[in-house]
């Protein structure tokens, strides 16, 4: 198991690496930001200096290599913008992106599970049969679209929930949230729903699968045979085997929660990282930019990461290949 653990860590630094580079040169593509920031009024002089004071002047390679020694220290520029470190900025907005996300994946896993299990038992039953449909329709949606359908449902025709914005924020025990006001969680149940929809769509489809498959399984058909009640087998057997793959993809999942998030959040104007990218990527703020896809991919290799680990924690078949000798 340590040898796997290693092999994933050294696989890690190598991506992150590797995307590093991709989003330096692609970031570096999309436009020169002196255009945007400095004004077209001004004289050459003060034009250079203006390009000299934001590291334009260099060669590319000589920007990346300053970016990248800075980033192993934690540095990871100042925004051109704002005049603050990107991590500075990145930390005031990642409370929100995280309350979104952790309330949007709740009700994923909350929904998904239990009805795509159901499905999975009963799939010729109307019940079943519904929450089918009710996954294609929430795939066949686009994100975007969704959002607006919702704003125009319980935002205008039926205006009894907030659009846009965080809601009124409080502290407790040390934790500075808007979850803990009723104002932060009306203005949060629209964007996590709209969020969550794909995901437990997705998941539904997944779980209805999984309980399908290992219930035509002899050991399951041999635990009814015994006369093990219903329950035992489904909880004992038959879930706990589906868990399997819906880790994996779940796992999946919570990384596109942050892809798609940008998307939530600028249709609601949720105050989070997807907003501020994309005000970012309009001003072709370099150093917020980069800080901000490169801690979303980090991110994203470390939950994959640790799914990884708790699907060879879960499944034996796993253990017994990494077992084996080479």
């Amino acid at each position: 198991m340590l040898s796997f653990v290693l092999q994933r860590l050294l696989q890690s630094v190598i991506v992150v690496l590797l995307l590093s580079v991709v989003l330096f040169v692609g970031v570096w593509m999309i436009g020169n930001p002196a255009d945007i920031l400095i004004s077209s009024e001004a004289s050459e002089a003060d034009r250079l200096a203006a390009i000299t004071a934001l590291g334009l002047d260099k060669p590319l390679w000589q920007q990346y290599l300053v970016f990248l020694n800075n980033a192993v220290h934690g540095d990871w520029g100042d925004s051109f913008v704002y005049k603050e470190q990107a991590t500075s900025i990145i930390l005031q907005r990642l409370p929100a992106s995280l309350e979104l996300g952790a309330v949007a994946f709740v009700i994923a896993i909350a929904v998904s599970v239990p009805s795509g299990l159901y499905a999975g038992l009963s799939p010729q039953s109307p019940i079943g049969r519904g929450i089918m449909a009710f996954s294609l329709i929430g795939v066949s949606i686009p994100t975007f679209w969704q959002g607006m359908l919702l704003i125009v449902a319980f935002g205008i025709a039926l205006p009894i929930l907030p659009v846009g914005d965080r809601g009124q924020v409080a502290t407790h025990l040390g934790i500075t949230t808007s979850l803990w006001t009723l104002d932060g969680w009306s203005h949060i149940v629209m964007p996590a729903f709209s969020l969550a929809l794909l995901k437990m769509s997705l998941l539904m489809r997944v779980t209805r699968a999984a309980t399908m498959e290992i219930s035509r399984l002899d050991f399951v058909k041999f635990a009814y045979a015994k006369g093990v009640r219903t329950r035992k087998v489904v909880v004992g057997h038959i879930l706990r085997n589906a868990l399997v793959p819906l880790i994996t993809v779940t796992g999946i999942e919570l990384g596109n929660l942050l892809a798609y998030g940008v998307i939530t959040e600028t249709v609601f104007s949720w105050p989070g990282l997807g907003k501020l990218l994309i005000n970012s990527i309009k001003v072709l703020d370099r150093p917020l930019i980069v800080a901000q896809l490169t801690y979303t991919a980090l991110l994203f290799i470390a939950i994959n990461f640790i799914v990884d680990i708790l699907h060879m924690a879960i499944d034996p078949r796993v253990k017994s290949i990494l077992g084996r000798p080479a």
